[in-house]
């Protein structure tokens, strides 16, 4: 199934990803991932990424969807993939179909998860990611089995520079102003799948499953 996870900062895309990941097999996209990979590598594009970012800039949306599709080529994405934080505006996401068109592919289903900015920012404190694989938890609704280390490859939990409740709140406005008219983009193309994101981890994974079922 080829997916994308959506939703504000903060309702637990990425805990909700990594279950989709276990279910299906198939990788989880992420484009900061993505970016981080191609500058190790040194490849061409990765190479243009790092001088831009080492200036303090913004990647292109031109570098990012060359980025995508380099790795949307690549043989595990074949059964299908998991998008994580891209597109982020209208016209990445109109890029993005005409990529996935090109290549003849297109996605199944667009998984929203829906949770009110209120409790977003209530919620975004005690949000742990892992420092080795970006694995999340939360010290109350998602905990890790061992306190500090991550379950998939215990790695150490940190608290995210951009974690703290002014950023979440600028991240939020961003997000409402930039993101969220992609929710009436996706829902005329009829892919769009709304979740509660207000319910603890374990109900919102059987909810999507569920959904998901029906689909398949």
């Amino acid at each position: 199934m080829n997916l994308m996870v959506f939703g504000a900062p903060g309702v637990g895309k990425g805990t909700q990803a990594k279950f989709l990941m276990e279910e299906y097999n198939i990788p989880q996209i992420s484009t900061g991932d993505m970016l981080r990979a191609a500058v190790d590598d040194k490849t061409d594009i990765g190479i243009e990424a790092k001088k831009i970012m080492d200036k303090g800039g913004l990647v292109p949306d031109s570098v990012i969807i060359e980025i995508i599709k380099n790795r949307l080529s690549k043989t595990d994405c074949k059964k299908g993939f998991i998008l994580d934080g891209f597109p982020r505006t209208l016209l990445q996401a109109e890029v993005l179909k005409e990529l996935m068109d090109n290549m003849k592919m297109e996605l199944d289903k667009v998984i929203s998860l829906n949770v009110p900015d209120k409790l977003i920012i209530e919620r975004i404190n005690g949000r742990r990611v892992c420092l080795d694989c970006g694995a999340s938890f939360h010290v109350e609704f998602n905990s890790s089995k061992v306190k500090g280390i991550c379950d998939y490859c215990s790695g150490k939990l940190i608290i995210r520079d951009d974690d703290d409740i002014e950023t979440v709140k600028s991240r939020l406005q961003t997000y409402h102003k930039q993101t969220s008219p992609l929710i009436a983009f996706y829902t005329n193309m009829g892919v769009m799948l709304n979740l509660d994101g207000t319910k603890n981890v374990k109900q919102v994974k059987e909810d999507m499953f569920k959904a998901l079922v029906k689909f398949q």
